[in-house]
């Protein structure tokens, strides 16, 4: 009967100090975000956050991640804006440690765009689309200035100084 009791008190106890646990909060920094693709970083590793449009429940978001090792953030970033100048005929596709990504570019109203194909556990029947993205909205999910927009300004300068 000891043996039972003391058993008891032994499992009482643990689960009572076992069920909350604190966690360290290491917080993600948005690095930027458009309407719903969003792009996180924390030290070298970098998450893209965005709603699938291939499902039919509007809430459903999805993510990816990938290290930035050799400046694969900049190559990613860079291979996207290579695809708004000359766009590839067919789907570009990226081996991440989880999953498969794929840049699918599009002419949608004469204005080239660019579609994230995610491949979940690199499964092609089990895929998430996010929405098809424009340059500027690349450019402000990445965190870059616009080159468009710098430009603006500058030739309105040039534009008045011409005119005094």
């Amino acid at each position: 009967m000891k043996k039972i009791i003391f058993l008891l008190a032994f499992l009482i106890t643990n689960f009572a100090f076992s069920q909350i646990k604190v966690l360290k909060n290491e917080s993600l920094t948005l690095v930027g975000k458009d309407n719903n693709v969003e792009l996180y970083k924390k030290k070298n590793k970098y998450t893209i956050s965005y709603q699938d449009t291939n499902v039919s429940q509007l809430n459903t978001f999805r993510s990816f991640y990938f290290h930035d090792l050799n400046k694969d953030f900049d190559t990613l970033y860079k291979l996207i804006s290579d695809g708004f100048i000359d766009t590839p005929s067919s789907e570009i596709q990226m081996e991440l440690p989880n999953d498969i990504i794929g840049l699918n570019f599009r002419k949608n109203y004469g204005q080239t765009t660019v579609q994230f194909i995610h491949y979940i556990n690199k499964n092609k029947k089990n895929i998430g689309k996010s929405q098809f993205l424009t340059r500027v909205q690349v450019d402000k999910i990445f965190g870059k200035k616009n080159a468009a927009n710098i430009s603006k300004p500058a030739k309105k300068k040039d534009a008045e100084a011409a005119n005094n």
